[in-house]
Order: structure tokens, then C-alpha cells, then sequence
């Protein structure tokens, strides 16, 4: 039995602009407005508008808040000071990744774990098991919030029209209480297209007049509403993982480049710990294959799933692909053999539906704003 996708507080909006709209995630979502191509560059040189309603929102509190997250996740939550935030992981006991996450400290007891679309049912179910024995709640906020994000060179400017929060002294991965067009909002700087910009969580019902606000004072700057297709291509540009493509269960955060994000001297046992210190002394050891960039050196696009190719055998297999429109040619991200991933490496290519395409192994990310 099929199940229609869930809307957003934003949805009669998105079709009143003209949307294209797809199901991603159980969820009905703008994938563009008009051109994906001038969303992304307008994300680039000046500023866009997300909603991002579909992510998944739980709230963690109680005396025990950070003690149970720091039992479920990989990272140390107990370092994370109020008012600031973390990207960590949420790890099986084999090591394989569940999600990856972020979480703000909203309070002395209380977190807000941010987790993606697809995996949120996944994380909520895995922290309520993991919180046996803590004296901590876990409580599913997905209806509780809309989250609308604000990204590129102008959005500081954009969002400082719109609220009297102290945005010049909000930091990187740190967010505040606020108004923003007269109303609550957690006001976040993060985002996930590798410009400067700001994720706002705002109740559901307050979701469409701060949309409106924002777009008013944005228009003389050239802000744009801004869809899934561009995000999916500004991230990649910006080489930041998606669930699924270059995070799985079958990875650990070893695997993926990321073993960073493990703390293992944090005190106490957490879920994964064993699997993936044998991970991490394997990866010291051994490097499996590493997560690389790819530039083309023709036009042809490749895609998830096609193979990495060097001297007629196969290396790696590409996890993400498009074109660049930054960069002006297709660009990838792909998992190779440790012995092709130095960048520069010569001989690449990727097999195009039987041709192999020559390929430039870059160091990751494609693209870094200026500070």
C-alpha cells in the first residue's frame, strides 16, 4: 500500500512560486523553482532560500541528557557548550554509520539532535533504546518545527533586516534564541552549501511569514528561493557527504574519511566503541579505499554507482556526480583504492556506460568560499 508524501507548512507556498516538486524522503519538496543552475549561482555570489522542513528534529533533556549522548553517539557531547554545536555520528555496534548528525546544546540539560530526512524515524528509535538506564527523555519534535535556511555571501545582511539578534557574534556551528520576523526561532549558523548562512527553526504555523519576511528583505541583494537540485550540487561542490551515497551502514567513519569525529577518550563506554577502534587500527594499517574528488577532463556526467576505473581494472566506484556549475565541467565524489587517491594521480577514468572517461583525482572539497 502506497503512502502519499508529507507536506510541509511551506508546500501551498512552493506551488504558488512555480515549483517542481518530487518526493524525497517520504516528504513533498520543491527540486527547483525555475533554473537549478541560476539557484546555484545565486547561492554562490549572493543568497538563497531552503526550506528544509523535512529534516528530522528530536530533543534530548534531562540530568542525564549528555551522559545518554554520549553512550549513543560517537562524538563528545559533553565538551559542546551551551549555545554551540557539534556534527557527530550515529554508529551500530558493528561500526557501521546509522546517520550522521548535528547537535545544538539549547540548554543546560537540553540538546536538539538534527538528524536527516530518511534516517530520523532510524535515529529516533536507536536513542530511545540507548536511553535505557539514563534518567533522560528523548522526544520526537519532527511536527514541532519548520526550518528554513538562508545561505550565500549576503545572508547575514538578509537576516539582519529581519531580526535583532546578535548575528555578528554568532560564531560557526553555534546557534541562539531569537526573533526573526517577530517570532521565536532557534537561529543557527550552519548549512550545508560551504557558504555562510543560517538554518532558522521556527514553528510550523510561523513558517510562512518568516519565508515572506525574508524574501522581501532579500530582494534588492538578488535572493532566490532555492530547491533540492541545487543544494544536492552546491554540497558536492562543497564536498560534504550524503547519507546514502557517501555514508551507509556498511561504512564505518573510518571508511568514509571521517574517523575524526570518533572521541575515544571520552570517558565511559559507547555504542560501536569495539568495532571501530579495530576499525580505526585497520584504517592506520591498512587504508581501505579513500574518499577522493574527481574532475572530468570531457563533458560526460557520471553518477552514483558507476565504476572508478585505472589501467582496465577496476579502483573505486563513484558515489556522487554532476556538473559543476562553479567549476563549469562534472565533477565527482568517489570512493578509490589508496594507491590511485593521491591527487594528480594519472591514468583515471570513469566507465561511461563502457568508455572510460579520463578523470583529474583532486583533493576534496572542489570548492572553499572566501573567509
Amino acid at each position: 500500500m502506497s503512502t502519499a508524501p508529507r507536506r510541509t507548512a511551506l508546500d501551498a507556498l512552493h506551488r504558488s512560486l512555480g515549483a517542481t516538486m518530487t518526493d524525497f524522503a517520504g516528504w513533498d519538496m520543491p527540486l527547483r523553482y525555475g533554473s537549478e543552475r541560476d539557484e546555484h549561482h545565486a547561492v554562490r555570489t549572493r543568497a538563497g532560500l531552503f526550506d528544509l522542513s523535512h529534516m528530522g528534529e528530536i530533543t534530548v533533556t534531562g540530568t542525564q541528557a549528555v551522559d545518554l549522548l554520549d553512550h549513543a553517539l560517537v562524538g563528545n557531547l559533553g565538551t559542546v557548550a551551551t549555545g554551540r554545536a557539534r556534527y557527530t555520528m550515529i554508529c551500530r555496534e558493528d561500526g557501521g554509520i546509522l546517520d550522521d548528525l548535528i547537535v545544538y546544546r539549547t540548554g543546560e540539560t537540553e540538546y536538539l539532535v538534527v538528524a536527516n530526512a530518511g534516517n530520523a524515524q532510524t535515529v529516533l528509535d536507536a536513542l530511545r533504546e540507548r536511553a535505557a538506564g539514563f534518567d533522560a527523555e528523548v522526544r520526537d519534535d519532527r511536527d514541532a518545527y519548520a526550518l528554513i535556511a538562508v545561505q550565500g555571501p549576503e545572508a547575514p545582511g538578509v537576516l539582519a533586516a529581519v531580526t535583532d539578534a546578535d548575528l555578528d557574534g554568532l560564531k560557526y556551528y553555534a546557534g541562539l534564541p531569537g526573533t526573526v520576523a517577530g517570532v521565536p526561532a532557534l537561529i543557527a549558523r550552519t548549512g550545508y552549501t560551504g557558504e555562510d548562512g543560517f538554518e532558522l527553526f521556527v514553528a510550523p504555523e510561523h513558517a510562512e511569514g518568516v519565508w515572506r519576511a525574508l524574501t522581501k528583505a532579500g530582494a534588492p541583494v538578488g535572493l532566490v528561493p532555492c530547491g533540492l537540485s541545487c543544494r544536492d550540487t552546491l554540497r558536492l561542490e562543497a564536498g560534504m557527504p550524503l547519507y546514502g551515497h557517501e555514508l551507509t551502514t556498511g561504512l564505518t567513519p573510518f571508511d568514509a574519511g571521517l574517523g575524526r569525529v570518533v572521541k575515544f577518550e571520552k570517558e565511559g563506554d559507547f555504542v560501536g566503541r569495539a568495532a571501530l577502534e579495530a576499525a580505526a587500527e585497520k584504517a592506520a594499517a591498512n587504508p581501505p579505499r579513500k574518499l577522493v574528488g574527481l574532475v572530468a577532463e570531457g563533458r560526460r556526467v557520471p553518477r552514483a554507482g558507476f565504476a572508478v576505473v585505472a589501467d582496465g581494472t577496476v579502483i573505486g566506484e563513484v558515489t556522487s556526480g554532476a556538473p559543476s556549475p562553479t567549476l563549469g565541467q562534472p565533477i565527482a565524489m568517489a570512493y578509490v583504492d589508496a594507491a590511485h587517491a593521491e591527487p594528480g594521480t594519472a591514468g583515471v577514468g570513469v566507465d561511461i556506460r563502457g568508455t572510460h572517461e579520463p578523470y583529474r583525482v583532486v583533493a576534496l572539497p572542489f570548492y572553499r568560499r572566501r573567509k
